[in-house]
């Protein structure tokens, strides 16, 4: 069996690979984006546990308003930007 994934637009922004628009990840996840100061790295709290957030990571609003990090090679496979 194959299976194709639906279309769907969905929001996203970017962490930078220098952290420069932090503030604007925080406004996009609110309180679901977590700073660890033992790991000096923030977190997003997902419905699958704690998933870490990485320099140039992209940050998903998924279809039901869950949050989740996803890696740059996976997004750039699995996405377009749009605008």
């Amino acid at each position: 069996m194959k299976a194709r994934k639906k279309p769907l637009v969905i929001n996203v922004v970017r962490l930078k690979k220098d952290g420069s628009n932090i503030f604007e990840v925080q406004d996009f996840v609110g309180k679901w984006l977590v700073y660890d100061p033992n790991k000096n790295q923030y977190f997003i709290q997902t419905l699958e546990g704690n998933m870490y957030v990485s320099l140039g990571d992209y940050i998903i609003k998924g279809v039901n308003g869950e949050f989740y990090p996803c890696k740059p090679d996976i997004f750039e496979k699995t996405y377009d930007i749009i605008n």
